[in-house]
Protein backbone atom coordinates (compact mmCIF):
# COMPACT_ATOMS: atom_id res chain seq x y z
CA UNK A 1 0.00 0.00 0.00
CA UNK A 2 1.45 3.40 -1.21
CA UNK A 3 1.63 6.52 1.11
CA UNK A 4 -0.51 9.14 -0.69
CA UNK A 5 1.29 12.38 0.01
CA UNK A 6 -1.26 15.26 1.54
CA UNK A 7 1.29 18.09 2.51
CA UNK A 8 -1.89 20.16 3.67
CA UNK A 9 -2.10 17.33 5.96
CA UNK A 10 1.16 16.78 7.26
CA UNK A 11 0.79 20.60 8.30
CA UNK A 12 -1.93 20.00 10.06
CA UNK A 13 -0.79 17.04 12.27
CA UNK A 14 2.83 18.97 12.69
CA UNK A 15 0.81 22.09 14.23
CA UNK A 16 -1.15 19.67 16.80
CA UNK A 17 1.71 17.73 18.13
CA UNK A 18 3.45 21.46 18.01
CA UNK A 19 0.97 22.71 20.20
CA UNK A 20 0.78 19.56 22.60
CA UNK A 21 4.19 20.19 23.38
CA UNK A 22 3.71 23.41 23.88
CA UNK A 23 1.38 23.20 26.61
CA UNK A 24 3.29 19.85 28.31
CA UNK A 25 6.00 22.06 28.48
CA UNK A 26 3.85 24.87 30.51
CA UNK A 27 2.76 22.08 32.72
CA UNK A 28 6.24 21.76 34.07
CA UNK A 29 5.30 24.53 35.78
CA UNK A 30 2.50 23.13 37.59
CA UNK A 31 4.77 20.64 39.24
CA UNK A 32 4.09 21.53 42.89
CA UNK A 33 0.54 21.74 42.18
CA UNK A 34 0.45 17.89 40.90
CA UNK A 35 2.69 16.64 43.76
CA UNK A 36 0.15 17.94 46.46
CA UNK A 37 -2.89 16.82 44.31
CA UNK A 38 -0.90 13.27 44.78
CA UNK A 39 -0.19 13.61 48.55
CA UNK A 40 -3.87 14.64 49.37
CA UNK A 41 -5.74 11.73 47.69
CA UNK A 42 -2.53 9.33 49.05
CA UNK A 43 -3.70 10.96 52.31
CA UNK A 44 -7.57 10.17 51.64
CA UNK A 45 -7.00 6.43 50.26
CA UNK A 46 -4.80 5.64 52.80
CA UNK A 47 -7.07 6.61 55.75
CA UNK A 48 -9.81 4.28 53.98
CA UNK A 49 -11.49 7.54 52.62
CA UNK A 50 -13.05 7.56 48.77
CA UNK A 51 -11.89 9.67 46.06
CA UNK A 52 -14.85 10.64 43.72
CA UNK A 53 -14.40 11.91 40.56
CA UNK A 54 -16.85 13.87 38.37
CA UNK A 55 -17.12 15.65 34.77
CA UNK A 56 -19.10 15.51 31.61
CA UNK A 57 -17.95 14.26 28.02
CA UNK A 58 -14.65 14.06 27.71
CA UNK A 59 -14.09 14.70 31.16
CA UNK A 60 -16.59 11.73 32.28
CA UNK A 61 -14.55 9.48 29.98
CA UNK A 62 -11.04 10.66 31.83
CA UNK A 63 -13.07 10.28 35.34
CA UNK A 64 -14.25 6.65 34.43
CA UNK A 65 -10.73 6.18 33.21
CA UNK A 66 -8.68 7.67 36.41
CA UNK A 67 -11.23 5.72 38.55
CA UNK A 68 -10.20 2.17 36.96
CA UNK A 69 -6.69 3.00 37.33
CA UNK A 70 -7.00 3.05 40.93
CA UNK A 71 -9.44 0.59 41.13
CA UNK A 72 -7.65 -2.02 39.29
CA UNK A 73 -3.82 -0.88 39.22
CA UNK A 74 -1.54 1.47 37.67
CA UNK A 75 2.31 0.53 37.46
CA UNK A 76 2.22 -1.83 40.18
CA UNK A 77 0.94 -4.73 42.14
CA UNK A 78 -1.28 -3.00 44.63
CA UNK A 79 -4.64 -3.58 46.53
CA UNK A 80 -7.29 -1.79 44.48
CA UNK A 81 -8.04 1.62 46.38
CA UNK A 82 -11.31 3.26 46.50
CA UNK A 83 -12.66 5.58 43.53
CA UNK A 84 -15.47 6.15 41.61
CA UNK A 85 -16.47 7.84 38.84
CA UNK A 86 -19.97 9.64 39.78
CA UNK A 87 -21.66 9.23 36.29
CA UNK A 88 -20.73 5.43 35.81
CA UNK A 89 -24.18 4.39 37.14
CA UNK A 90 -26.45 5.28 34.29
CA UNK A 91 -29.42 4.13 36.61
CA UNK A 92 -28.52 6.73 39.59
CA UNK A 93 -27.43 9.33 36.82
CA UNK A 94 -31.19 9.23 34.93
CA UNK A 95 -33.08 8.90 37.71
CA UNK A 96 -31.32 11.78 39.86
CA UNK A 97 -31.43 13.97 36.32
CA UNK A 98 -34.69 13.17 35.72
CA UNK A 99 -36.08 13.59 39.44
CA UNK A 100 -34.10 16.43 40.11
CA UNK A 101 -32.23 18.12 37.18
CA UNK A 102 -29.16 17.40 35.18
CA UNK A 103 -27.63 20.54 37.54
CA UNK A 104 -28.04 17.62 40.84
CA UNK A 105 -26.51 14.45 39.27
CA UNK A 106 -23.15 14.57 40.91
CA UNK A 107 -24.11 16.40 44.28
CA UNK A 108 -26.35 14.12 44.88
CA UNK A 109 -23.85 11.19 44.67
CA UNK A 110 -21.78 13.49 46.65
CA UNK A 111 -24.27 13.65 49.21
CA UNK A 112 -25.07 9.78 49.14
CA UNK A 113 -21.51 8.84 49.22
CA UNK A 114 -19.11 11.38 50.43
CA UNK A 115 -17.69 11.62 54.21
CA UNK A 116 -15.47 13.84 55.66
CA UNK A 117 -11.86 13.10 54.90
CA UNK A 118 -12.72 12.20 51.07
CA UNK A 119 -11.73 13.80 48.38
CA UNK A 120 -13.46 14.97 45.18
CA UNK A 121 -11.67 15.42 42.01
CA UNK A 122 -13.31 17.83 39.66
CA UNK A 123 -13.24 17.89 36.19
CA UNK A 124 -14.21 20.29 33.68
CA UNK A 125 -12.18 22.40 30.83
CA UNK A 126 -14.17 25.27 30.91
CA UNK A 127 -14.45 25.31 34.99
CA UNK A 128 -17.43 26.26 34.82
CA UNK A 129 -20.14 23.27 34.59
CA UNK A 130 -23.04 23.93 36.76
CA UNK A 131 -23.05 20.24 37.51
CA UNK A 132 -19.28 20.17 38.95
CA UNK A 133 -20.06 23.37 40.25
CA UNK A 134 -23.19 21.89 42.62
CA UNK A 135 -20.99 18.94 43.39
CA UNK A 136 -18.12 20.84 44.72
CA UNK A 137 -20.84 22.64 47.10
CA UNK A 138 -21.94 19.67 47.97
CA UNK A 139 -18.52 18.77 48.81
CA UNK A 140 -17.96 21.38 51.27
CA UNK A 141 -20.60 20.99 53.11
CA UNK A 142 -19.51 17.52 53.92
CA UNK A 143 -15.83 18.42 54.75
CA UNK A 144 -14.93 17.06 51.36
CA UNK A 145 -11.56 18.14 49.46
CA UNK A 146 -11.90 19.87 46.51
CA UNK A 147 -9.60 19.31 43.99
CA UNK A 148 -10.10 21.10 40.33
CA UNK A 149 -8.60 19.84 37.02
CA UNK A 150 -9.38 22.64 34.77
CA UNK A 151 -7.84 25.03 31.89
CA UNK A 152 -7.11 29.00 31.00
CA UNK A 153 -8.32 31.15 33.83
CA UNK A 154 -10.24 28.33 35.70
CA UNK A 155 -13.08 29.69 35.48
CA UNK A 156 -15.94 29.46 38.74
CA UNK A 157 -14.42 26.61 39.92
CA UNK A 158 -10.97 27.99 40.57
CA UNK A 159 -12.26 29.61 43.50
CA UNK A 160 -13.99 27.22 44.75
CA UNK A 161 -11.14 24.36 45.34
CA UNK A 162 -9.14 23.47 47.86
CA UNK A 163 -6.58 22.93 44.64
CA UNK A 164 -6.97 23.72 41.47
CA UNK A 165 -4.80 22.87 37.98
CA UNK A 166 -5.38 24.72 35.47
CA UNK A 167 -4.18 23.41 32.22
CA UNK A 168 -2.46 27.26 30.92
CA UNK A 169 -4.69 26.84 27.31
CA UNK A 170 -7.81 27.70 25.87
CA UNK A 171 -7.60 25.16 23.67
CA UNK A 172 -10.03 22.19 24.60
CA UNK A 173 -8.49 19.26 23.25
CA UNK A 174 -4.74 20.30 24.53
CA UNK A 175 -6.25 20.66 27.97
CA UNK A 176 -7.77 17.51 27.97
CA UNK A 177 -4.36 15.83 27.03
CA UNK A 178 -2.79 17.82 29.60
CA UNK A 179 -5.93 16.31 31.83
CA UNK A 180 -5.15 12.39 31.07
CA UNK A 181 -1.24 13.07 31.74
CA UNK A 182 -1.80 14.98 34.94
CA UNK A 183 -4.30 11.98 36.07
CA UNK A 184 -1.82 9.33 34.82
CA UNK A 185 1.34 11.36 36.84
CA UNK A 186 -0.80 11.53 39.91
CA UNK A 187 -2.16 7.72 39.76
CA UNK A 188 1.61 7.07 39.48
CA UNK A 189 2.64 9.12 42.55
CA UNK A 190 -0.11 7.65 44.80
CA UNK A 191 1.06 3.76 44.32
CA UNK A 192 4.50 4.82 45.29
CA UNK A 193 2.91 5.95 48.40
CA UNK A 194 0.42 3.52 48.84
CA UNK A 195 2.19 0.36 48.16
Amino acid sequence: MSQASHPEHEKTVRGILDAHIAVAQAVYEMTPSIVAAADTISRCLLAGGLLMIAGNGGSAADAQHISAEFTGRFMRERRPLRAMALHANTSGLTAIGNDYGFDKVFSREVQAHGRPGDVLLCISTSGNSVNVLTAIDAAREQQITVIGLTGGSGGQMKGLCDLCLCVPSNATPRIQEMHITIAHTICELVEAQVV
